[in-house]
Parts: C-alpha cells; structure tokens; sequence
C-alpha cells in the first residue's frame, strides 16, 4: 500500500453530500474477532495479501469516522479530515507488527490522529508562519484546556486563563491570546448543517448514541495498559531515593510537601526541588527512549 494510492476497496466518499451514505455503509464491515486479526495482519505482513489488508483496514473504517468527529471542531470539512484519516490508517496497516501483542486500533489510532492534524495545520493560515512543536501542542489543546476552564469560546481569554494555559503547556502568553483569535476565526462546525443535497440529514442525528465504539474502547484501555507499563519500565532508571520522592511529589492522588520530604532525607526543602525535577526529566527520557525502541509512536 503506497500513502495515496492503494488497491485497496474502500467506500467512496465524495464529499459532504455524501457522507451520510459513506457512514451508513462502514456500519455494515464487522469488528474483527483478535484471532481474526491476528491472522490477517500476519498474512499481509509474510505474504503481502491484499485481501487481508482490505479486510483489516475496511473493519477499523468506523474507528477513523469517530477520530474524526473529534476534530470537526476546526472548521473543515470532515469527509476530508476521514480522507486523510483513512490513509493513516493504510500507514498503520502497512506497518503494525501484530506479533508485538497489541491490538491494530491501539498502533493504527496513532497514524489516524497524525495524518489529521498534519491535514489540518496545513490547511489552516497559521502553518505559512511557521508551526514550532510548542504551537502544534497549542493548537491541538486549546480547545479543551478552555472548556474546562469554562472560558467563553468566542470572546478573548480572561489574563488568569491565559496564564494558567501557558503555564500548562510551556508557551508564552501572547501565542496563546493570538492562537484562541486565530482560531476564533476558524468558526465551529454547526451540528445543524445538512449532510445530504436535498436538505434531509443533519450532524446531530448521528450523535444520539455516544458509547464509544468497541474498537475505540479497546484501544483506549490497551493504550493505558500500554502507557502503565511504560512508567513502571522508566522507573528503573530512577535511584531509589529519585524514585520515591518523585512518586510522593507528583504519582500520588495526596502528595507531600518538599518540606515533609526534607525531614524525611535530612536535607533542605530546594535540594528535595532539585532531586524531584532531576527525577522527572530522567523519567521523561527513558520514556520517550522506551517509546521509540518499541515503535509504537510515529513521527510528525
């Protein structure tokens, strides 16, 4: 499977017109059974079978429509951002390793979210100033970060939300009064708009059920199983004492104090500051480190 060019038989999608059929028709390709998946994704991987390729990817089709939707948010179209989603998903096809243990959805949902953003900055004005992968980090999680700040969507930040967002992310105050206008001005997607020619149809009649679909459910739960055993893996490369106030300070639901930590080792409040930053910056490399040996997380 080449990036833009596949043999693969997926449904046409061929614009907003037509999407409410495009929906209609993934519902009817069946969720693949581990088993099933296991042995289809080991022919394509030994044989390069394309049956095998189509029947994997066709049944991961509703798990792109659902990332989807999560982005509909940034004003374009989102039988595009399913496009492009669906040649991440090809990507991650072409490259899951199923003897690694891990379920498609959890390496594939990876290559899915990258190719939508990727489509996404570009197709946005900001990306012709140059996007830093602090700016990326922004634009992905503003949006958020005001909702449950209970900021006003459509109105300039409050100086204390912009604070606290720069804060959390590490970028400078002004990038962040000057992406929440930007994308001010992007717009929202109205749940109202008709998604057929003759009117009929509209966004919110598919939001009615919103469990998560089984494969979602599945790659989020083998995705934070993933990510436990990651930290657990970093940790050894931690001291015993690195270990344990950085477990105190930040891992805990009730941490302790750097003044409780002093009387505990006998040293001042800033050199129990300093073992705890120290600690957190090793845990950090070790994870990206584990990250990219399992290959798991693909590069923007």
């Amino acid at each position: 499977m080449s990036e833009r060019k596949t043999a693969l038989s997926v449904p046409s999608l061929g614009g907003e017109a037509s999407l409410n059929r495009y929906l209609s028709e993934i519902r009817k390709y069946p969720v693949l059974k581990p088993e099933q998946e296991y042995m289809l994704a080991k022919r394509y991987a030994e044989h390069g079978d394309p049956e095998a390729a189509a029947q994997l990817v066709t049944s991961h089709l509703r798990l792109v429509a659902k990332i989807a939707m999560g982005y509909r948010g940034y004003g374009l179209p989102v039988s595009e951002l399913i496009s492009e989603g669906n040649i991440g998903l090809m990507q991650g096809v072409k490259k899951f390793e199923p003897d690694r243990g891990f379920r498609l959805a959890t390496y594939a949902m990876w290559w899915i979210k990258a190719s939508m953003q990727e489509f996404i900055l570009r197709s946005w004005s900001l990306v012709k100033m140059g996007t830093t992968a602090a700016q990326k980090k922004l634009f992905f999680n503003l949006r958020r970060m005001k909702k449950n700040l209970e900021a006003f969507e459509d109105t300039d930040l409050h100086p204390d939300d912009v604070r606290k967002i720069a804060t959390d992310l590490g970028v400078p105050e002004q990038e962040v009064i000057n992406m929440n206008r930007r994308m001010m001005m992007g717009g929202d997607a109205s749940l109202n708009v008709s998604m057929r020619e003759d009117g009929e149809g509209s966004w919110q009649d598919w939001l009615t059920d919103d469990r998560p679909l089984q494969d979602e459910t599945v790659a989020d739960a083998e995705e934070a199983h993933y990510r436990h055993e990651m930290l657990v893996e970093a940790m050894d490369s931690l001291n015993e004492r690195e270990r344990h106030i950085l477990t105190d300070r930040r891992l805990v639901d009730d941490p302790k104090t750097l003044e409780e930590l002093s009387q505990v080792y006998h040293v001042s409040r800033e050199r129990v500051r300093q073992i705890e930053v120290r600690a957190f910056e090793k845990l950090q490399k070790a994870i990206q480190r584990i990250a990219t040996e399992k290959r798991l997380v693909p590069a923007m």
